[in-house]
């Protein structure tokens, strides 16, 4: 390993990585400073003969920032050889997005599931070091790639290293991945490098001003060395000089002493920048130029001619490409477009006929749009945002534009970049856009401010997206239906504070668009019919969209994770509910889907808390935790307030979450909040409390939301003295109960029924509410039920009978993490005379989120593949993890994992 002056500290940071590496545990390291800092010098320096590594270079190109995957596929070849190791969706993943086979385009993440897998089993042979060398200029779905190897890198021998400058966010999108800043060197080596760069002495006074006025970057002290002399251009301020300036200003210089002939060569090469010779001597022959005119190019020093073209630094093809005239500069991209077509780089042959076009063109944006097109089946939509608004800017006003840059946003919006596509629906042209591009525009406003949470659209989303529909309506059916499906979703999301349509408004022009056949044409009816038919009417239309839904191909179904969860309540299907929600969580999983996944497992981890379990509940949000992560997001903001009620978090702070997502326009976010503190009032026996807290929502009711909780409002009531109040909900329930025919509904409207009977009926009630409940999925419900007959069979003075009710509830709840009601039901357990059992299960010891989550997925029967896929890290991750949780239980079987997970639950 080569030594660098002035640099030990560093590079020892780099090689406690690269051993770390080869001890089985890897690592990523991001390096960022100004130009000439070092970076490069560092990289090669500390990777250079590195004993026991494998070295994978990858550089970072400008004109591939507009091609997706560009830099995967070539970070890919020579790890190709352990393509078999990969499972069959990840391989076919990384081939459509490298070009080479056709498919479904593939979600970027699911191919950096991929690389990370290519690494894990590549490195299984010999630790590697990747070195990635101007990494700002990767090409975006690359960039995210790599970010997401080097997130989720664990126990594998690899090393991931990032040099780059600090350009448009890059450090934001590389967010969870340490950084490493490179500063200019301390003044004494600052000054022993330039004393060595000189070709004749210099006094020490001097050079120690000179190393000052440069800040000590190495690359201005080297090629700056001799125009240092000249003390009046450098100046002796407190400040150091603005290297990057001074460098690129320098090299212009030398270039304007050289042959034209060579500076041509030269601006051609940096007019590329992919390096690549054939193209690059191919055009240059499209110019006039010769041969012998690279082999000068390279005699000067500024470039290196190898398989492809290198310059000695970024700079000096800033340098060559900003002091040429603008006429020069498209001379060479029209002579690399000619060049490019003839080779067959359509995408490069767009990109450099764009880059020599002067206004607009409309031939050019065609096949710059075409280039995007190309892009989306690949899966890169960042490449088809960018490619497209150079498409529009090439576009002459009109619908076409507009279409562009609407395109444009959505293919922004898709990746996540909500500023870039704000920004290009800001140039729409809504004076000349057509009805379906303005309703795109529409869906992607809405969109954008769901992701940014703007209070001032929110509230208005499901009017905007009917209005949406409207525009596509008789021009595009699919894009009307599924604004229709978003503006339902939308109500949902504002709950009671949605404006500018009325839910029944709202449903009939749902209705009007289930015109038509198909599964979605089903969808739509059914939620038509549940926001305006009476209930009875309703349930078998409802069914059938739920039927429709659950029988949806997989990469649709995982987008409809609100519809499963809206329609398996109002019908009370937990059974359905629960597998259609896994089923989609899977296939989101399965296709690397994280966004989709990261909402999926929001409304399960909801859906548990109406009706379910709390621990899964618990288990849902540490998975998004984890696939917060794994996106590059700061996973300590994820707050869901209504389980924070259930968990134990004090009640202010649980309605001052409700209040500031009401603020922001969440009405469903604040609505269940509030219900679960009225919840954890009922469960710690604060009736009154409980009663004024829920009465609101049922008073005001919204679509099915309010039905699941009328339960806990007919306990609330009947308890704080208002049992009148809980008659008429009683009956609303027995009459949906008949209707629908679930077991669940039925459970729940009996236990209430019991509530308002007397004694002489309410033990049939409660003994039915019991049967119906133990053949369900809630068994939080049934727990409940179980505390409520007890306590009415301890005020029939049947002590024991009431106690084996409380120890079954008691049993019931801690299996489910609903331990706000443990303290009630002992208490009623301690006042027939009885003390509660110890609690049921084992205590397992201390495990991780994830230690605990991957225990779970084996103690099921996963594999450490399909936990790997699941988890988004490597199937070698896993092995790591289990081996630390057998370790730790005592145990050496994932049988045995099974049997301790269980006693854990005390099943």
């Amino acid at each position: 390993m080569l030594r660098l002056l002035g640099r030990d500290d560093e590079q020892r940071r780099l090689e406690l990585l690269f051993g770390n590496a080869r001890n089985g545990h890897g690592g990523s390291l991001l390096i960022t400073g100004e130009p000439g800092i070092g970076k490069t010098a560092l990289l090669e320096a500390t990777t250079t003969g590195a004993a026991g590594l494998r070295l994978i270079r990858l550089d970072g190109f400008e004109s591939e920032m507009e091609l997706p995957f560009a830099a995967i596929q070539r970070l890919t070849i020579p790890l190709s050889g352990h393509f078999p190791a990969l499972p069959d969706r990840q391989r076919e993943a990384i081939r459509v997005a490298s070009g080479l086979a056709e498919g479904p385009p593939p979600d970027r993440f699911l191919v950096g599931l991929g690389v990370l897998g290519l690494f894990a089993a590549a490195a299984g042979e010999t630790p590697i070091v990747c070195a990635v060398d101007d990494a700002h200029l990767l090409d975006q779905e690359s960039l995210d790639v790599m970010a997401f190897v080097a997130r989720r890198i664990a126990v594998e021998p690899v090393a991931l290293l990032f040099a780059a400058r600090d350009e448009d966010g890059l450090a934001s999108r590389l967010a969870g991945v340490p950084e490493l800043l490179l500063e200019g060197l301390a003044q004494e080596s600052a000054t022993a490098l330039l004393l060595r760069s000189l070709s004749a002495p210099i006094d020490p006074a001097s050079a120690a001003a000179i190393a000052r006025a440069t800040g000590g970057n190495p690359l201005a002290l080297i090629d700056l060395a001799e125009e240092a002399r000249d003390m009046t251009g450098l100046g002796f301020g407190d400040d150091p000089i603005p290297v990057g300036r001074r460098l690129e200003a320098h090299y212009a210089r030398r270039l304007g002493h050289t042959d034209p002939r060579v500076r041509l060569w030269v601006l051609l090469a940096a007019a590329d920048t992919t390096g690549n010779l054939d193209l690059i001597t191919s055009a240059a022959r499209e110019l006039g130029l010769d041969d012998e005119v690279a082999e000068r190019a390279e005699a000067i020093g500024l470039v290196e001619l190898h398989e492809t073209v290198r310059f000695r630094h970024p700079l000096v093809r800033s340098a060559a490409y900003n002091a040429s005239s603008g006429t020069d500069r498209r001379r060479t991209h029209r002579g690399l477009a000619r060049a490019a077509a003839a080779l067959g780089m359509v995408e490069l042959e767009a990109w450099h006929a764009a880059k020599a076009t002067v206004g607009t063109d409309a031939r050019v944006a065609d096949r710059l749009e075409h280039a995007a097109d190309l892009a989306a089946r690949r899966g890169g939509f960042a490449s088809r945002a960018s490619i497209l608004t150079r498409a529009a800017e090439l576009t002459p006003s009109g619908p076409v534009r507009n279409s562009r840059l609407v395109g444009a946003a959505e293919a922004a919006l898709a990746v996540g970049a909500v500023k870039v596509a704000g920004d290009l629906l800001a140039h729409v042209d809504e004076s000349t856009a057509g009805p379906v591009e303005q309703g795109r525009a529409i869906v992607v406003r809405c969109a954008l401010a769901m992701f940014s949470a703007d209070a001032r659209l929110l509230p208005s989303a499901a009017a905007e997206l009917v209005r949406a529909a409207d525009a596509f309506q008789g021009r595009d059916l699919e894009r009307e239906r599924r604004a229709l499906l978003r503006a339902y979703e939308a109500c949902a999301v504002s709950d009671r504070l949605t404006a500018g349509i009325s839910q029944e408004d709202l449903g009939r022009r749902i209705s009007a668009g289930a015109a038509g056949g198909g599964p979605y044409a089903e969808i739509l009816a059914g939620i038509g019919a549940l926001i305006l038919l009476p209930y009875k009417e309703a349930v078998p239309r409802v069914r059938a969209a739920f039927d429709a839904i659950l029988t949806l191909p997989d990469h649709e179904m995982m987008h409809m994770g609100s519809a499963i969860a809206a329609l398996g309540a109002f019908l009370w299907d937990d059974g359905r509910r629960r597998a259609g929600l896994a089923r989609a969580a899977a296939a989101a999983r399965e296709m690397g889907a994280l966004q989709a996944l990261d909402t999926l497992l929001w409304v399960i981890s909801l859906a548990e808390l109406m009706g379910g379990s709390i621990r899964l509940a618990q288990e849902a949000m540490e998975q998004v935790r984890e696939v917060r992560l794994a996106m590059g997001y700061d996973a300590e903001h994820v707050i869901n307030a209504s389980l924070m009620s259930w968990t134990g978090s004090p009640r202010h702070v649980v309605l001052a979450i409700a209040e500031g997502a009401n603020a922001l326009g969440f009405g469903g976010v604040g609505a269940t909040a509030v219900g679960a503190v009225g919840l954890r009032d009922l469960a710690e026996g604060a009736y009154r409390d409980a009663y004024d807290r829920l009465r609101p929502l049922i008073v005001d009711p919204f679509l099915q939301v309010t039905p699941i909780e009328y339960p806990d409002f007919v306990e609330a009531a009947v308890r704080s003295g208002h049992a009148a109040e809980a008659r008429p909900v009683v009956d609303e329930l027995l009459a949906r109960a008949e209707a629908n025919g679930s077991a669940w509904c039925r459970g729940v409207a009996q236990r209430s029924l019991a509530l308002i009977s007397d004694d002489a009926a309410a033990e049939a009630c409660y003994t039915s509410a019991v049967e119906a409940l133990g053949t369900t999925t809630v068994e939080i419900d049934l727990a409940r039920t179980h505390l409520l007959y007890g306590e009415w069979l301890r005020r029939q003075r049947r002590r024991r009978e009431a106690g084996e009710q409380f120890q079954l509830a008691i049993g019931l709840f801690e299996r489910n993490g609903a331990d706000m009601f443990v303290p009630r039901t002992k208490a009623e357990l301690e006042a027939v005379g009885l003390k509660a059992a110890a609690r049921s299960g084992s205590e397992l010891p201390d495990l991780t989120t994830q230690e605990l989550t991957i225990a779970r997925l084996a103690g099921q029967g996963h594999t450490n593949a399909e936990i790997a896929a699941t988890l988004f890290i490597s199937a070698n991750t896993v092995d790591y993890h289990l081996r630390k949780v057998f370790q730790r239980l005592g145990i050496s079987s994932r049988r045995q994992l099974a049997d301790k997970l269980r006693e854990s639950r005390g099943t």
